[in-house]
């Protein structure tokens, strides 16, 4: 038994310009089904779908679905970045509260200990 080839996807745009060249008479239903090697179950339920307005709601919904798609991803890379900075600040050590007593500067940090030798 001969193997089928691959599962073949048409565009609703592919779909859509077929059903209205055959429905307006540029292209005959024959004609298209060899010059793009459909079979006639297929272009009769294209056909269907075109007449009941149904291709149009379908690219409609695959417009929607990519655009949830990015909407998606855009929310998922800010969540990522949150997560980054919750976790780097919680390894960040955190300022202690110095004395009135004790000189420190944020940056610099408190004075060393004074050394009991003379730096050479």
């Amino acid at each position: 038994m001969a193997s089928r080839g691959p599962y073949r996807r048409h565009s609703t745009q592919f779909k859509i310009q077929i059903c209205s060249d055959i429905r307006s008479g540029k292209l005959g239903r024959r004609e298209a089904l060899k010059t793009h090697n459909l079979s006639a179950n297929l272009m009769q339920m294209w056909l269907g779908q075109f007449d009941r307005g149904e291709l149009d709601q379908e690219d409609a919904a695959a417009t929607t679905v990519a655009e949830n798609e990015a909407h998606i991803a855009a929310l998922e890379r800010k969540v990522g970045q949150l997560t980054m900075e919750l976790d780097l600040l919680k390894k960040t050590p955190r300022l202690r509260l110095v004395s009135n007593s004790e000189n420190s500067s944020i940056i610099s940090g408190p004075k060393p200990a004074p050394s009991d030798e003379d730096a050479k």
